[in-house]
């Protein structure tokens, strides 16, 4: 079996004259990346592999939550930015069969995008909201019964579940 985390960013900041890219996590997204982080922990949720998109935002998102989860292999793909929902399932098809558990810290409306392309039955609470509103900090876990990820396709994954900050009780989603 494989698992795929989907993890948005953390709320970012938008100061004026900066580009979209180099926009840093806000002080309410520090805590939310936080907050997530002892979640991944407390439900064992820690990848083999974690792939950051090369934004600010999801750098720092993953800066808060790897020193909970501990020493995790991770690579910058820049691919994730911004990308569509064609991208993204080119970077998970291309992980090697070593990675049981696969983190990606990315990027709205392609997360979005690629969890309804991916879901295909699981948790018809989580799909519902899901479908509503992927916020920021938003996770979404879906497991396959397959054994290579370059077999990953439309409506092949089972949603285990889609946990927000809110539905853990810290604040408001974005």
């Amino acid at each position: 079996m494989l698992r795929l985390l989907l993890l948005r960013h953390a709320k970012s900041a938008w100061p004026a004259g900066i580009l979209d890219i180099d926009r840093p996590l806000a002080k309410r997204g520090q805590e939310a990346a936080l907050v997530m982080g002892d979640y991944l922990k407390r439900e064992r949720l820690a990848p083999d592999l974690a792939i950051v998109s090369s934004a600010r935002r999801t750098q720092e998102t993953w800066e808060r939550v790897q020193p909970i989860l501990g020493e995790i292999e991770m690579r910058l793909d820049g691919r994730i930015y911004e990308a569509p929902v064609g991208r993204l399932l080119e970077v998970v098809r291309e992980v090697g069969a070593e990675t049981g558990t696969l983190l990606l810290i990315g990027h709205n409306p392609g997360f979005e995008e690629l969890a309804k392309l991916l879901i295909g039955e699981g948790d018809m609470d989580g799909i519902l909201r899901l479908g509503q509103k992927y916020p920021s900090a938003g996770l979404a876990v879906i497991d396959f019964e397959l054994a290579s990820w370059a077999d990953v396709a439309r409506k092949a994954g089972r949603l285990e579940r889609f946990v927000t900050p809110k539905s853990l009780g810290s604040g408001e989603d974005d």
